[in-house]
This record gives C-alpha cells, structure tokens and sequence, in this order.
C-alpha cells in the first residue's frame, strides 16, 4: 500500500464506484501521518518514516491527491490533507516547505522533521500550496468559454481567502470566498463577475473524463 493510487484519483482513470474505497484507504492511519499522506504504509515491513520513498511525505505528493480527492468529491478530506500539510509547513523556517519530510506518527508532543538532504526551498514543494488551494476552490476553468467555474469548499480551519491576479485566458480576477456555517460563498472582487460561476464539481469531472476519452461533449467546452 502506497501514495500512488492517490495520483490515479488526479488522474481521473479511477471508476467513480471505487473512487471511495481508495480516498478511504489513504485516509487510515498506517497512511495517514497526520502532517499527511505518507509514501508507504507503516503497516509495510518496509517501512521506515525518514525514507526517502519509504513512508516520508511528500507535499506535492499530497497536493495532487488532495486535487484527486476533490475530482470524485471529496472535499472534506482535501481540506483535512491541506490542513496537515500546511501546519507542518509553519514548523520549518520561513514557512518554506521542504521537498519531504518524515513520515513519523503526529501527536501533540512531536514535529515534522525534515528528510536529510532534502531541497529546501524546493519548487513542487512549493507548488503543492497551489494544488492544495485549487482543490479547497473547486477550480474547473473553462477559457475555450472564458469562464472560471468554482465548486468551493473551505474547511473548518479556513474562514476566508481571496485569490488575487488569478488570470484565465485574457482575464484576469480577484476572488473572495468566505464560510458562512457550513456554507462556502464568493465574490468576484475584480473582474467580471459573470466570466465566474458556480459549478458541482462531478459535473466537471464527467466532462474531463469524456474529453480525455475522446469525446466532445455537446454545447461545452471542457
């Protein structure tokens, strides 16, 4: 048991009747580190929390799982994969993510500790914040149609943001998205407001897994 079928779920080549049974499964413990999803299972006789492809975490890693996760609606465990990735952040200097860290078992008296040797600042390291964001949002954008479609969710640790310069095509905006109770809202600061919709998710997936298939889908740009 690895990360790898993590990155099936990006992907998007998992069917969608099993798409559970995976995030499930990268959601337990002997994956689960709480600073993130490890590279091995701790259960693996293998395993080994500072090896470099032996059960450390990896933050770009968990970024495109995280992106994975939100592909087959799974936003709850996105944010919960951002979150663990992100405060585990905040323990290295200048909140610069390192390229892994050791997979050890988070608990409240413990820290992420970095792999020897590992690059830091690193750039898919740095990346991964940009992949953990853009599933957090639910970003599906559409620039054949000129349209930012959006499918938000911000998790329980994350009241507001506001993405600003994010360009889509000729377009550029400024977003806000804020939680009102369990509900995520947003506002188009600057930019055209109506280029910016709210779209399910699912839908976006459908659509990407038709055109990846060599479909066209009718009246849509993908």
């Amino acid at each position: 048991m690895a990360s790898n079928p993590g990155h099936c779920l990006w992907s998007g080549i998992v069917p969608p009747d099993r798409a559970g049974l995976v995030a499930a499964r990268l959601m337990r413990e002997d994956m689960w580190s709480g600073w993130g999803i490890r590279t091995l299972s701790a259960d693996h006789p293998a395993y080994n929390p500072y090896s470099y492809q032996r059960g450390a975490v990896w933050p770009h890693d968990n970024g495109l799982i995280a992106e994975g996760f939100t592909r087959y609606g799974y936003a709850r465990e996105a944010g919960e994969i951002a979150h663990g990735v992100l405060e585990a952040g905040s323990f290295f200097v200048l909140n610069q993510l390192p390229e892994l860290y050791a997979g050890l078992h988070r608990s409240a008296s413990n820290f992420p500790v970095q792999y020897l040797g590992a690059n830091v600042p690193q750039a898919w390291a740095a990346g991964s914040v940009f992949s953990l964001l853009y599933a957090i949002l639910g970003l599906q954008p559409d620039a054949p149609s000129k349209t930012l479609f959006v499918d938000p969710v911000l998790p329980s640790w994350l009241d507001d943001v506001t993405l600003k310069d994010l360009h889509l095509g000729e377009r550029i905006f400024d977003i806000r998205f804020w939680r009102t109770g369990e509900e995520t809202r947003f506002e188009v600061v600057n930019g055209d407001p109506a280029a910016v919709a709210r779209r399910e998710i699912m839908v976006w997936r459908d659509l990407m897994t038709r055109r990846e298939e060599g479909a066209s889908p009718e009246g849509v740009s993908a």
